[in-house]
């Protein structure tokens, strides 16, 4: 049987990545916690930083979260219906990659959504909020330059994106992209590190934050849109060892 199809979800005492989660007591919500607890865990996962699938065992997650595997499968099927995770016969359950096509199109689907909160925070957010996220990027300059630093630079680009969405207020705007962020999310962190894209990266999230700043609406929608597609084009470019 090959490596890939061997790949079982890491114990706790193993060094690979995995899901970070911590137990609780039940209680009568308890199907919702677990659901919650493994939708944000797989969500901050980095599955796209191996070709080889992540798989997740029912009793191994029971376990860690302290409760009988009862809600762990109705978690997983929600999960399920949601494009999170896939159940084989006599496999398991597999955390779902994307092909390249598409995780292209969730980008660019992302990138509509993302201008579309660029000109929420133009016309409503306080100046007060848009200085959150000019102080994502204020550790960062020449001595301190984001290709030098990527792991953090990595941590602050994500940071930025999420809070662009958050900041809106729109739960709608939320929901829609929550399902999604965690391919982009993945893609993003692989390929900031490729070809000085953190020195690009920087500039335009600090085009964007001006023109907010400005309430240059236009303008705003259409760097962080722009900004986003640019990388639907390198994913289309540049995706040797990123997809099987």
């Amino acid at each position: 049987m090959s490596s890939r199809s061997q790949t079982r979800w890491p114990l706790p005492d193993e060094s690979t990545p995995g899901l970070v989660l911590e137990p609780f007591s039940a209680e009568p919500n308890i199907k919702t916690r677990v659901y919650a607890a493994l939708k944000h865990a797989i969500a901050e996962m980095d599955i796209y930083a191996t070709q080889e699938n992540t798989w997740l065992d029912e009793r191994l997650l029971a376990e860690r979260l302290n409760v009988s595997r009862t809600p762990i499968r109705e978690a997983i099927a929600m999960l399920e219906q949601q494009g999170f995770v896939k159940s084989i016969a006599r496999r398991g359950i597999i955390v779902l990659r994307k092909t390249k096509r598409e995780v292209i199109e969730m980008i660019q689907v992302w990138a509509a959504l993302e201008g579309m909160a660029a000109r929420l925070i133009s016309l409503n957010a306080s100046r007060k909020d848009i200085d959150r996220l000019r102080k994502i990027f204020e550790e960062f300059h020449e001595g301190h330059a984001p290709g030098d630093y990527l792991s953090e630079y990595s941590e602050a680009n994500l940071r930025f994106h999420q809070t662009l969405i958050e900041m809106t207020g729109s739960q709608t705007l939320q929901q829609m992209t929550e399902n999604i962020l965690l391919h982009v999310r993945g893609i993003r962190k692989i390929t900031i590190g490729r070809d000085d894209r953190a020195s690009q990266s920087i500039k335009d999230h600090l085009a964007i934050i001006d023109a907010l700043e400005k309430r240059e609406t236009e303008l705003a929608e259409k760097l962080c849109r722009d900004h986003t597609l640019g990388l639907a084009d390198y994913v289309e470019k540049h995706s040797k060892g990123i997809f099987a």
